[in-house]
């Protein structure tokens, strides 16, 4: 039993020992000063927390989470329009289409073509169209002219007198 005392008492001394160090090097200005700026972090964290739970602050979170859900519909929507549109066809028929218009207006005129050269045919095509609505007015006019004459009314006779011949001349068989 002696022995056990011994190593007991000698336990305890050194325990003793070592909390005094332990004393001693939080008495120490280096760890004061850690100490200080750890204690001044978690006084600041504790503050954002609390300025974080504001009702501003909760509100804000919320909504940056709605305009996240938002944005991912908004994509997703996107795509599935981008997928439809593919899958008709329209952005190939498109492309072709403006790639056609590109090659007709390239091979108008070629590389010497002007603006006065689409001038040109534009007031060529212009003066066509009035050319085409005058003879139009002036067949209008020349039937409307004929409709009052006696001339149709006597071509409607002459063709009827000729069916009446034709009928009388050649027996209709039954």
């Amino acid at each position: 039993m002696d022995q056990k005392k011994p190593s007991r008492l000698q336990e305890i001394k050194e325990t003793t020992s070592n909390t005094i160090e332990i004393i001693r090097q939080i008495g120490s200005p280096e760890l004061q000063g850690t100490l200080t700026k750890v204690k001044e972090t978690a006084t600041i964290v504790n503050e954002m927390m609390q300025s974080l739970k504001t009702p501003e602050i909760v509100k804000n979170i919320e909504n940056f989470r709605l305009i996240s859900e938002n944005m991912n519909d908004a994509s997703a929507k996107i795509q599935s329009t981008m997928q439809q549109l593919k899958d008709t066809g329209m952005i190939e028929e498109s492309t072709e289409l403006i790639k056609f218009a590109k090659n007709k207006i390239n091979s108008f005129g070629g590389s010497n073509s002007t603006g006065q050269d689409f001038h040109d045919v534009s007031t060529a095509t212009t003066d066509m169209l009035v050319s085409i609505n005058y003879l139009v007015n002036e067949l209008k006019v020349t039937i409307e002219s004929s409709k009052q004459s006696d001339t149709i009314r006597n071509i409607k006779e002459t063709i009827s007198d000729a069916s009446d011949i034709y009928r009388k001349a050649i027996p209709q068989t039954n």
